[in-house]
């Protein structure tokens, strides 16, 4: 099945959103692990920066990643004219 150009430009900003996003949570998730003693040295509230983070931290930030991924979507899906139809 041949896609449009149309539908290849659509497919590839999903991608780069996507990529992006896996980037981010990659970062959140890991990266502030492996590094978890030097962050201990930040205090937050009382707390060691590498604690709020495993905590409360990365909850926040995959929340903010899923609430972006589905309002970006919704646009590009209108502006591709892909939405879904209301029911």
């Amino acid at each position: 099945m041949q896609l449009s150009e149309r539908h290849q430009e659509y497919w590839h900003k999903n991608l780069r959103i996507t990529a992006v996003l896996l980037a981010i949570w990659f970062l959140a998730t890991f990266v502030v692990i492996f590094f978890a003693p030097q962050l201990n040295e930040i205090v937050i509230m009382g707390f060691p920066f590498g604690f709020y983070m495993a905590a409360q931290g990365s909850l926040i930030i995959y929340v903010l990643i899923i609430w972006f991924y589905a309002r970006r979507m919704n646009q590009l899906d209108n502006e591709y004219g892909v939405q879904e139809g209301e029911e």
